[in-house]
């Protein structure tokens, strides 16, 4: 990145092939400090030129990377993963700059993402190939995996160091060269990750990043050298993302948006509940995938449980996020914050009981910040937009119903499959819940069950396109494809045994050795002493057996 003095904004450039480079596309897109309101960066967008000159760099660099010994890899991870930790307070600074959120939220992000790093410092138990001997007689078959070679990854604004942490260290570690496309909202923090990779030893072209926006997408979404797309953003786009990538003849895992459920039960501990519905619909300013948007408030429950959520919404501090003290941050531009106010309005105005109203909410010293305040709907109805809609936004709605069983059967016929929770004190109602939800993650007394590291993180229905979830063991796969090798290595004076016949391992108990004696039987059984099945004699070759 470099500062430009005339106008107290800085340039950001893209990261090719080792090194800061303006490109050569001329499109450029401002950045914003969203609790100013203020153009803080000008984003330098790729054009083709840019991109086929990053792909080819990539794949040249795959090519080496992918021989590199395992050793060596995680040598690289270990480096990386200490310099991410000595630069925590940095890359949140600068994803607070630019995302919004409270630096105390932006270095829990991070830490989530070096929980990869080190889950991926682990590769070479994590490549550890099967190995099956004798097969059939002489004949040994092992299996292991071989990356992919070029991979991306377009990443969302939500979390500009975590997503693209999911995917890089387990793409790298795995042997792939891998281009990021992050979003053009918050594309800072990728610049600093690419200069602690090329610290850490990586060598050029196996990390780049190529700022850029649907045209950049397209191009990696339809290059041929391109052989894998990872992908976090909106279900419209996932899916869009998927069906062009799958086209073109590529792997393609691509996480989608979120309608997050959590039922409360009359029997839960209704404060803890309140505490964690609070935290986990305002947040990040609710701009998380794995929000809770919708509480389930089951019978008697309800009226006790609205009240204490408000008590908490109300007592939210909403500042800049570099204020200490500071809980909520601004949402991350005036078009989002538009929409989520009209989502509340439109509530409202179908009968919705606006419990707390952050839609005109200001913070002294940061009038032109794109705030909205958290924000409490009751009695909401499934027709509502406030209810069928991703928010995104510090926007909690509250739905009503008769039993735990009416509230699984709201949740298993929403089109998304996230994330979901239960709070309860009954084990036989968590368990019931666990195993009748249709959603991919699911917290019991847990707000966000985001998985540790060493499981996959992805959802179920229009949450997830494709087979793969994102990191953990589903990551290690996805970035790898599997090659099994038949392996025979026969004497040197009867090498042949060539058949016409299909070759069946299940036959091997049959065979029938050059002097016409089934193989597998015991000596004594065809009158042999030291016959060694296949192999004559060096005194009377070709004969089948020694006198």
């Amino acid at each position: 990145m470099t500062t430009s003095t005339s106008t107290a904004t800085t340039t950001i450039n893209h990261f090719i092939n080792g090194a800061e480079t303006p490109g050569e596309g001329d499109r450029t897109q401002p950045v914003y400090n969203p609790a100013t309101g203020q153009v803080t960066g000008e984003l330098r967008l790729a054009n083709r030129s840019d991109l086929e000159t990053a792909v080819a760099a990539a794949k040249k660099a795959a090519e080496k990377w992918g021989d590199i010994s395992l050793a060596k890899r995680t040598a690289v991870l270990f480096k990386f993963r200490e310099l991410v930790a000595a630069h925590v307070d940095e890359l949140a600074q600068l994803v607070t700059a630019e995302h919004g959120k409270v630096l105390s939220d932006a270095k829990g992000e991070i830490g989530r993402g070096l929980e990869v790093i080190e889950f991926a410092c682990g590769i070479p138990q994590l490549l550890k190939g099967e190995y099956s001997d004798q097969v059939s007689t002489g004949i040994d078959v092992f299996s292991f995996r071989e990356p992919l070679g070029v991979v991306a990854g377009i990443t969302p604004f939500n979390f500009p160091v975590m997503v693209p942490l999911w995917m890089a260290p387990m793409a790298i570690a795995t042997g792939n060269a891998f281009i990021l496309k992050p979003s053009e909202r918050d594309p800072s923090p990728s610049l600093l990750l690419a200069k602690l990779w090329k610290d850490a030893g990586l060598p050029d072209g196996v990390f780049q990043v190529l700022h850029g926006d649907k045209e950049t997408v397209d191009g990696l979404l339809t290059h041929p050298d391109v052989d894998g797309i990872s992908f976090v953003g909106s279900t419209p786009i996932a899916k869009y993302v998927h069906e062009t990538a799958t086209r073109h003849g590529k792997r393609v895992q691509a996480l989608g948006g979120a309608k997050n459920h959590a039922i409360v039960l009359p029997d839960a501990d209704l404060d803890n509940a309140a505490d964690h519905l609070a935290a986990a619909a305002f947040g990040s300013a609710g701009q998380r995938c794995m929000a809770i948007s919708v509480a389930v408030a089951v019978g008697d429950a309800a009226e006790l449980l609205v009240k204490k959520v408000e008590e908490r919404a109300l007592a939210v501090k909403v500042n800049n996020g570099t204020v200490p003290g500071a809980e909520m941050g601004p949402v991350i531009t005036p078009a989002s914050k538009d929409r989520i106010r009209k989502i509340v309005t439109d509530a409202a105005e179908s009968g919705a009981a606006l419990v707390v109203d952050g839609r005109d909410l200001v913070v002294p010293g940061h009038e032109e910040g794109f705030w909205v305040g958290p924000t409490v709907l009751d009695h909401v109805k499934t027709g509502m937009s406030a209810y069928t809609e991703e928010i995104f936004g510090p926007v909690l709605v509250v739905v009503r119903v008769d039993s735990l069983e009416e509230g699984i059967k709201l949740i298993n016929a929403n089109p998304y499959g996230n994330g979901t929770a239960i709070f309860t004190s009954s084990g036989a109602a968590a368990r019931k819940f666990q195993r009748s939800v249709t959603v991919g993650m699911v917290g019991i007394n847990v707000p966000l069950p985001v998985p540790v590291a060493y499981h996959s993180f992805g959802g179920w229905k229009n949450s997830l396109f494709g087979d793969k979830h994102i990191y953990g063991p589903e990551g290690v796969s996805f970035y790898t494809r599997g090659k099994v090798i038949t392996s025979r290595w026969p004497e040197t004076h009867h090498a042949s045994g060539a058949s016409y016949n299909f070759p069946s391992h299940a036959d091997d108990s049959h065979a029938v050795r050059h002097d016409g004696i089934a193989e597998g039987l015991p000596d004594e059984l065809h009158g042999g002493e030291d016959t060694v099945p296949g192999r004559a004699d060096d005194e009377s070759e070709g004969r089948g057996r020694r006198d």
